[in-house]
């Protein structure tokens, strides 16, 4: 229960990892940097899934999917991502085992080597494409606008649940088209829908940006994303979007014959979002209660807990359970009805406060003479009696009032802690004392930005699309600069 998760205030990371845990999100598993995501985490992500793939298919979009091992050869043919990617790779080099001639269980068998090694999906462009140049030969063929549903693995040596794992799920767009216009519209787009569900379904304020050369996915033109700002005042990158140019195309040999008949390469955009967003709801919202989950995402909307003391009160207060979890679920609202006899009223109270249930009802003896029932709501922890004839209607309602206070107290925090900066000493001062987004001038060179990286461990999370022009000085050089730039201590 809560009474085991580590004071948020006094220990963030050990916090979260406990919550995780305690919630029954996930677990390490037995491969090392791999987790194993229990039922109420990857309910969380059906969630997340459910409603992304519904906003991916009213833009035009449809699923495919792609093999998980790519050629080694594949990965050579586009430098930037290439250099990206290398020191993330999983290879596979054997396909069998044999018993170990001492007896000592299995080895690699050294005559089962690959003709040529097999990479674990990092990312899928390359056997994505490779795919796209049969597809594709006229502009009668565009645009293809696919979303895959899959994992992928990218070796990390220090990990955590969610944040940073070595294999986690996501979901990859890659979309070919026969204008540079036509992709870039499409990238925008997408960084839109991405905006739009964290905002309206996470309860989640973001802010939409492009990033800087350095920042950029490996082998795109541009790299547009969402940054979110979590209650330890450091910063997550939530979902990315990139314009590709022409370099996959060029890469793999897609062109196609536009309608005046001229031969010209294709252009494409990718875009993804992960099982990382858990680890948002998480850092974004709960307290030291647990978890405190936007009813929009929640798998369990409300729960409805009996108090009672014998066989007879059991009955007449399941009966009144039963009919409202009927009402409340021809809403379309999912409803738990915990009436275990193993756990007692209070006990269960604290374990949905921490799985961050969004609405609980307790009913007792008294609530049946009186008519009434007892409603919690999560976010606030504020209890109210309520008519037991309106209480269906009065839940539908504050639901919606939770989903928007969350989001209301999330965007406070977030303007709460936005600072606009002009010199190098408030800048540090205020990473090292209070985190939060720094606006700031910056010169526009890589250097100037490894060099504040180096000092202060901030990174230029992106540069956003609404930030105006104005005359500045760069906090670090003091060279010129037209515009201010969000900074932050990552994730």
């Amino acid at each position: 229960m809560a009474k085991f998760l580590t004071n948020r205030d006094e220990n963030y990371a050990q916090w979260y990892n406990d919550l995780v845990i305690k919630a029954e999100l996930a677990e390490n598993s037995a491969v090392r940097g791999c987790m194993v995501i229990k039922p109420y985490g990857y309910a969380i992500w059906e969630k997340i899934q459910a409603q992304l793939d519904s906003m991916f298919k009213a833009t035009g979009h449809v699923n495919a999917y792609f093999p998980l091992f790519i050629p080694k050869s594949f990965f050579s043919k586009e430098a930037k991502h290439v250099e990206g990617f290398a020191k993330e790779c999983a290879i596979v080099t054997h396909y069998r085992l044999k018993a170990d001639p001492d007896g000592k269980g299995v080895i690699v068998d050294p005559a089962a080597k690959l003709e040529e090694e097999l990479i674990v999906r990092p990312t899928s462009e390359t056997i994505i494409w490779n795919s796209y140049k049969n597809w594709i030969h006229s502009y009668r063929d565009l645009p293809i606008l696919i979303n895959q549903w899959g994992n992928v693995v990218r070796w990390e040596m220090r990990t955590r649940l969610f944040l940073r794992t070595s294999e986690f799920l996501w979901q990859e767009g890659h979309t070919a088209h026969a204008t540079r216009e036509e992709a870039i519209e499409e990238t925008v787009k997408m960084i839109n829908v991405y905006s739009e569900f964290a905002e309206n379904y996470m309860a989640l304020p973001v802010i939409k940006g492009y990033k800087s050369e350095t920042e950029r996915f490996a082998g795109a033109v541009d790299t547009y994303a969402i940054e979110a700002l979590m209650q330890d005042g450091k910063a997550l990158q939530a979902g990315t979007s990139h314009f590709l140019g022409q370099n996959f195309a060029k890469a793999f040999d897609v062109q196609f014959t536009d309608k005046t008949g001229k031969l010209d390469y294709v252009w494409a955009t990718s875009w993804g979002l992960s099982t990382r967003m858990i680890g948002a709801l998480i850092m974004a919202h709960a307290d030291n209660h647990g978890l405190v989950l936007p009813p929009r995402l929640a798998p369990i909307h409300v729960v409805i807990i009996p108090i009672y003391k014998n066989a007879e009160q059991m009955g007449s207060i399941s009966v009144a359970a039963k009919k409202i979890k009927a009402d409340l679920e021809a809403t379309g609202l999912t409803v738990k009805y915990d009436d275990r006899d193993n756990n007692k009223p209070g006990w269960k109270f604290a374990d949905y406060e921490l799985k961050g249930v969004p609405v609980r009802i307790a009913i007792g003896p008294r609530d049946i003479e009186n008519g009434t029932v007892e409603i919690a709501r999560r976010d606030t922890l504020e209890k109210e009696t309520v008519r037991m004839d309106i209480a269906v209607k009065h839940i539908t309602a504050l639901l919606e009032d939770i989903q928007k206070n969350i989001f209301k107290k999330a965007s406070e925090f977030k303007k709460e802690n936005t600072r606009y900066v002009d010199t190098w000493e408030d800048f540090v001062n205020i990473l090292d004392n209070e985190g939060g987004f720094l606006m700031a001038h910056w010169d526009g060179t890589p250097e100037t930005e490894e060099k504040i990286k180096e000092e202060t461990k901030a990174t230029i999370r992106c540069i956003p699309f609404d930030s105006p022009e104005e005359d500045g000085k760069c906090i670090l050089t003091g060279k010129p600069s037209k515009r201010r730039v969000l900074f932050a201590r990552s994730y």
